[in-house]
């Protein structure tokens, strides 16, 4: 073989080795560097990442006492593709499960990751937990993460406090940066609301686990570890002794209680009926519980303080009254004839002011009130004058709060409805709509709050406070602060003016004063030794039996409290029912304590709707 021919075979062998070896290396590079899967699987195999979940913040109510804490739990975790010389048979008898959930849990666990861990068994107690943890050890790709569950301390004020649930689909998306499959998050109520105050931040453990999945000890020292970072706290507006009183005033009722503290917005108690224990959402349980009261037939999850769309009867009237005598199509000593070719009324004198018509709830008057607030006389003809006057007072009422979703620091909260001339234009009768060829005989029924008007009882609660405050409001809210640098939400310390003159509002708290206390009033039976209550009865025509409302503030000079009461079919109207109801929760609040005991023990135990179907959760068993 000649020199230059042995040359020319060595460099073809040359050329394939060096190509050889730079395949080799870049695949190896793609493998070790750029494609990190591989990496992945590998240390999967000797790393375990651990999520360090953040216990949540706490939740207090305004004295500071706990009304929701968390508990220890544990997560039992899956990682499939370790779990194939499992013993199954003993691994369902020590975790005290059938074959067939097995089954289930691995193959949802699988349709997730083979590689990745998820949750195979969640919410495990402590008390669970140590009683297999020293079998754990013996079964390949399973290991416990610990997080933590809620706990009510008293079993109230389930609307306001919310719960927690698993995320969903929509959630991750909303937030895939936080939340993974198998994450916490709140659903409803205030946990919802400051989630992200309340998650806090995770935190990561990473560890080196021998071939029998059992921890060695941290991966590099612990110098990729970080810790969670725990929730801020919740300081809430919430009276729990006031909140605890009003849940049990409304049991065996359908309604709600809302209290508020007039000078401030802070919300002191939210009750609605029927509720629930928030205890029932918590841990395995709250799937099932969840079924069970989304069923049941008295709706125990419907918030009503914030979501019912009611109409409001006769305490409309104040807000009526006040919009007149602001506009100057009434004076403070107007009367009208309790005409009852009208509108329907009870016995009593004529009124001869304001303060009288709101004592006596004279509906006539409020008929002549509307009418000169709708039909001032700005056009000739009424089916042009008619909307003018109804965007007018539309107008008011928007500045009452009324037709608008008041900013409250909770979810789903609805706006209730005033109509305005869109509303009757569009409005269907006889198969056409109305299309300008309405006027006050059309919408005379909003004059005493019945018609097309509808409001949410924390309107109805705000209404007592712009009366309370001589014309404005703030914004119910039921958190002061949140967080260790307590933190606040400058909206709740805004004042909100309906630019109606304070004398007229003097006018309107004498004669919601008289209401209570005066020879005629509607509302004696809420009268208290010593204790000034202001406040306006209300009966809501219903398909059924009517619905009892009463609204009022104490003291009246300096007030306290201002409340609204709603209760579903009651018999009786609002003097009936809803008046001493409030009473009741001023009492309360401003003694501490209530001395009536005769009408505690009445309203608390006796249920003014009989024929309707009681809640589940108040049958007692026969002994």
């Amino acid at each position: 073989m000649s020199r230059d021919l042995y040359q020319e075979r060595s460099n073809v062998i040359r050329i394939i080795l060096i190509t050889v070896a730079i395949v080799f290396i870049v695949r190896l590079a793609i493998l070790q560097i750029f494609d990190k899967s591989y990496r992945e699987k590998a240390d999967q195999q000797a790393l375990r990442t651990i999520t360090q979940y953040p216990a949540r913040g706490l939740i207090y109510d305004r004295n500071g006492e706990l009304l929701v804490y968390n508990e220890a739990v544990y997560d039992l975790m899956v990682i499939p593709r370790m779990t194939k010389k499992l013993d199954t048979a003993m691994f369902c008898r020590v975790l005290g499960i059938t074959l067939d959930e097995f089954n289930s849990r691995m193959k949802k666990a699988s349709r997730y990751s083979t590689y990745s861990p998820s949750i195979f068994m969640k919410q495990v107690s402590k008390e669970e937990y140590a009683s297999w943890q020293s079998h754990l050890y013996k079964f390949h790709g399973f290991y416990v993460q610990q997080r933590t569950l809620r706990v009510y301390d008293k079993p109230i004020a389930a609307h306001v406090l919310g719960y927690v649930g698993e995320v969903d689909d929509n959630d991750i998306k909303i937030d895939s940066t936080y939340y993974h499959q198998g994450d916490y998050i709140g659903k409803s109520g205030l946990e919802k609301s400051y989630e992200e105050v309340l998650r806090g931040i995770k935190g990561k453990r990473i560890m080196h686990v021998d071939v029998h999945n059992r921890e060695i000890g941290p991966y590099m020292h612990g110098n990729f570890d970080t810790m969670a970072v725990e929730g801020g706290n919740l300081y809430t507006t919430i009276d729990a002794s006031l909140q605890e009183y009003a849940e049990k005033i409304m049991a065996n009722k359908r309604g709600c209680i809302v209290a508020i503290e007039p000078s401030t917005g802070e919300v002191l108690a939210l009750a609605s009926a029927p509720s629930y224990d928030p205890n029932l959402l918590v841990g395995r349980i709250r799937g099932k519980n969840y079924i069970l009261l989304a069923n049941d037939i008295s709706n125990p999850l419907f918030n009503r303080a914030l979501q019912a769309q009611y109409p409001p009867g006769s305490i409309f009237k104040v807000a009526q009254a006040m919009t007149a005598l602001n506009l100057g199509v009434i004076t403070p000593n107007q009367g009208f004839p309790c005409d009852k070719n009208l509108v329907g009324c009870h016995n009593h004198p004529s009124a001869r002011s304001v303060r009288e018509a709101i004592k006596m709830s004279c509906n006539p008057y409020f008929y002549y009130t509307y009418r000169r607030i709708i039909q001032q006389g700005k056009f000739k003809s009424i089916y042009e004058d008619s909307p003018y006057g109804l965007t007018v007072w539309n107008e008011y009422m928007h500045r009452f709060g009324f037709g608008t979703r008041l900013g409250i620091d909770l979810p789903n909260v609805k706006s209730g409805r005033i109509p305005d001339t869109a509303f009757y234009n569009n409005r269907i009768v006889g198969g056409v709509p109305l299309r300008g060829k309405w006027a006050f005989s059309t919408i005379y029924s909003n004059s005493i709050g019945q018609g097309e008007v509808e409001v949410v009882p924390i309107q109805m609660a705000n209404l007592a406070c712009i009366v309370a405050n001589r014309g404005y409001y703030i914004t119910p809210h039921l958190v002061r602060y949140y967080g260790p640098d307590s933190t606040r939400n400058e909206e709740f310390y805004t004042h909100h003016e309906t630019g109606i003159r304070p004398e007229y509002f003097d006018i309107a708290a004498a004669g919601m004063y008289d209401v209570v206390h005066a020879p005629g009033g509607t509302a004696h039976r809420a009268n208290i030794p010593d204790i000034d209550i202001c406040g306006k009865t209300g009966t809501a025509q219903n398909s059924g039996d009517d619905h009892s409302v009463f609204i009022c503030f104490a003291p009246k000079d300096k007030p306290k409290i201002a409340v609204a009461v709603y209760v579903e079919n009651a018999r009786g109207g609002g003097g009936y029912w809803a008046a001493p109801i409030a009473s009741l929760i001023v009492e309360k609040y401003i003694r501490g304590e209530v001395t009536r005991k005769d009408v505690e023990r009445m309203y608390r135990e006796t249920n003014p709707c009989q024929k309707l179907p009681l809640p589940v959760r108040y049958k007692k068993k026969k002994k």
